[in-house]
Parts: C-alpha cells; structure tokens; sequence
C-alpha cells in the first residue's frame, strides 16, 4: 500500500513552528517513502478562519520546502459529498436526530458534574428497541449524533504513545452535524481520509481524545482507519505551549529574519525526532534518515539561541553563489542592489553571521556610506595615527589594486611610522566599514573599489 500522507491546519490564526511541526513530519516521511503528502485546509469555521492565514500556510510551506503532491483540498468546497455520506448514514441507522436543547444539554451538564459525574450526553433521543422517545418539540432543528458503539473498546497502537485503550461507554454520542445540517470537524475528518486514501495520520497530541471518535466513525463506515502518530507539544521558552497567545512568531517572520528553510528543517526536525546525536544534517539526510520510530514521547521546548546556531552552521556550510542571492534580497530591504562582488563578499564574512541579515547587513557597507561607530572612533581615529592614515591614502592611491599590492602597502606604512598592525588597521577598518571588527583588512579593503577606500580614509 502506498504511504500517503496530510497535513489539515485550520487557518484561524498564523501558522507558527508548533504548527509547522506537524506538516514536517508527514512530508518528510511521505518523501522517506516514496509516498504521497496532502495538503488539506480544514476552514469549515466560518467566523475564525481568513484566507490571510491560508496565504501564511502556503507561504510558510513552501518557504520550507515542504512542497505537496495534491491539494490544497478545502473543506468547505466539499460540503455536497459530506451531506451526501450523513444521508447515507441516516439511511443505515448510524446516525440519529437528537432535540436537546442547549439549555437542557448544559443543565444535564451541571447536575452531572455536582454529582461528580463526567458530563456527557446521556442518550436522551438515542433510538433502541423498545424505547419511547421524547415527543418531537415543534419549531426545533435537530442535531445528528453519531451511534457511538456501547461496548468493548476503541484501540489503536500509536507510533508515538503507544497501545491506547479507551471503552466506548465512556464516549457519548458525538454531534456530527449541526442543526443547519452543516457537518463538525471530526465527521469531516474521516470522510477526507477515506476519500483521499491517507494511510498514517501525523498530528499533534492534542488530537488524541477525537482519535476514537474518529476510529469508530471510520469503522461504521466499513473502512479502516489509518495508523496514528500524536506527537507532543512544542513548548515555547517559558515552558508553555508554543502558540500566537504566548508570543509564537508566524513561520513567515523566520524567512524575513534571515534564517534558512533548510536549517529551520533542521532545527525543528529535532524537535521531537532524533538519529543518534547528530545536530546538524542535510535535508537529504534527515529524508533518508527519517522513520516514525525515533519520534520523541515527550515535548520539545524551543530555544531560538540553538536555532540561532544551527542557522548559523548552514549559512557557513553554504555555497557562496547559493547564499549571495538570499543575501541580494535583505539588501533590496534596504534599498541597495548588489552586484557580482556579492559572492565573495558572503564568503568574506559568512563565518561572523548566524542570519542573511546580519550578513547583508555587512554587505551593506561596500554599497552605501557608512557612519563609523562613535565610540571605535574616538578610541581608535586618533591625533596620533591619522599622518599613517593619511600615507597609506597616498600609498593606496597608485597601487595595484590587489590584496596582495593592499597587505604590502600596509607593512610599508607601518614600517615607516614605527606601528603594529593593530595601531593602523583598527582605525582604517573604523572608516572604511564602521566597525573595528571585521576579517582580514587587506581582503575587505580589495572588495571595495579604490575610490571608496581613499573617500572614507579621508574622513579621518
């Protein structure tokens, strides 16, 4: 049997990294695989969902590369085949109009719980041989139940928990179409899951009390239900889970900030999955390398300083010509195009940065002028240097324009005002690029054109 499998988010908010998660995994073992990954949105509710958190969704997607094989499939265009299965069901008896009102249903609630009770439905309009139900009350629109069975039990093996065992009498009879006729979300579920052949469903623990109720739906429908995978929570860094409440981010906001799809696919893949102790990986190695067995049993907490540094391993492990181009678009932020020194600028300085910002934000300064910080300046650009700066304007003014032609000059300099390389290179590495810190002075001030050097020398 071909793997296939889906990721369902309900677009009532921005899709975050605990999100994301859970489209991860059922991609990344379709693709383990050879199998299919479905992209499936669940909008059936109304009044929260919004196509700007649809866009979030692709977007995010296929930022990460999580690219899927069919869909998106949208519930609400497929409420003609839902009615049509309910209809079925109603003809075979495995669903029941119920007239219980919302006031009568929360006053059965209440005497429940002050009994102690669990609050359920207690079976009011549940037709059975012999049993005298309740005259239909006039003008009241019905809701359907679902005949959940009232023996034996629900089981199912979960790849991440377990055997699981719940006894269907502890289960009430599920509403599985509101009185307007419109279906609820775990009917809706199993219909798309049996029409669109899913055979793993790989979800969030918080799915895992609608699993039975969506086992025994499956089952009185006469098909099987897939194998499930509920994986635990994604914590943020206080230690609650991550959502848009607790200040979670959407995915999109990572790829503004500067952080790579495939070390994102990285970071968040161990979050809740591991292959012995490797950190940092390929995409083609965690592909290979992925199965449902070494799914983590407990949640993962967030720490965006290691996702930082995962960033950071990618970005340095990546090819100059691959990361000039990402880097091209941070630099468009700021209204500055790059030009074919871009390459070589990112493998000048990709070794110092975690994020394409903080690397275009280098970048920058061989595009536009730059403000030296004040403080390097007035440390640095001394009375006392500033003949040396001045000399080595004049020795840089005639010289080849090469690193090498660059690092001779400079000795000479030094040489001649009696200077340690620090005394002369911290100031010029001040004016020409703000900043005291930067790598090799010859090789920065070669990536810049002469012209540029000798303006921002004269400013001492």
């Amino acid at each position: 049997m071909k793997v296939r499998t889906r990721f369902a988010p309900s677009p009532t908010g921005f899709i975050h990294l605990g999100n994301i998660r859970s489209a991860l995994y059922p991609w990344a073992f379709a693709r383990s695989q050879q199998g299919d990954f479905i992209l499936r949105i669940e909008d059936t509710d109304l009044e929260r969902s919004s196509q700007a958190a649809v866009d979030v969704i692709l977007e995010g997607m296929a930022w990460l590369g999580l690219h899927h094989d069919e869909g998106p499939y949208y519930q609400m265009q497929r409420m003609d085949r839902y009615k049509a299965v309910l209809a079925q069901m109603q003809a075979q008896g495995l669903v029941y109009p119920c007239y219980m009102s919302v006031e009568a249903l929360d006053a059965l609630r209440e005497r429940q719980m002050a009994n102690k009770e669990k609050p359920r439905y207690d079976g009011t309009w549940r037709p059975e041989p012999g049993k005298v139900l309740p005259p239909v009350p006039e003008g009241v629109k019905p809701v359907l139940r679902f005949k959940n069975p009232q023996r034996g039990v629900v089981a199912w093996d979960d790849k991440v928990k377990g055997r699981i065992e719940i006894r269907n009498d502890e289960l009430d009879d599920l509403v599985i179409a509101r009185p307007d006729g419109t279906p609820t979300y775990n009917f809706c579920v199993v219909v798309d899951d049996i029409d669109m052949a899913i055979t793993h469903v790989i979800r969030g623990d918080d799915h895992v009390n609608n699993t039975p109720r969506q086992i025994n739906i499956f089952r009185a429908l006469g098909k099987e239900p897939p194998v499930y995978a509920h994986l635990p929570t994604v914590l943020n860094e206080q230690g609650e889970k991550m959502s848009k409440r607790n200040g979670a981010k959407p995915v999109t906001q990572y790829r503004d900030e500067g952080y790579l799809p495939d070390a994102m696919v990285n970071y968040l893949a161990r979050l809740g999955w591991s292959h012995g102790d490797d950190e940092i990986f390929s995409r083609a190695q965690f592909l290979e390398w992925f199965d449902l067995d070494h799914l983590g049993r407990s949640a993962a907490q967030f720490d965006e300083a290691k996702l930082r540094w995962v960033n950071a391993q990618h970005l340095k492990a990546m090819a100059d010509e691959a990361l000039a181009p990402l880097v091209a678009e941070q630099l468009t932020k700021q209204g500055i195009t790059a030009d074919d020194r871009l390459p070589r600028i990112c493998a000048l300085f990709k070794d110092r940065c975690d994020t394409t910002v903080a690397l275009a934000n280098w970048a920058a300064a061989f595009y536009a002028d730059v403000t030296p910080d004040a403080a390097e300046h007035a440390q640095h650009v001394t009375d006392a240097v500033k003949p040396a700066l001045a000399a080595l304007a004049a020795a840089l003014a005639d010289v080849a324009w090469d690193k090498a032609s660059i690092a001779v000059s400079l000795k000479q300099v030094l040489a001649a005002h009696g200077l340690k390389m620090p005394q002369l290179a911290m100031p010029v590495r001040v004016l020409v690029m703000g900043t005291a810190q930067t790598p090799s002075l010859d090789a920065v001030l070669e990536m810049h054109s002469r012209d540029v050097v000798l303006r921002r020398l004269q400013k001492a």
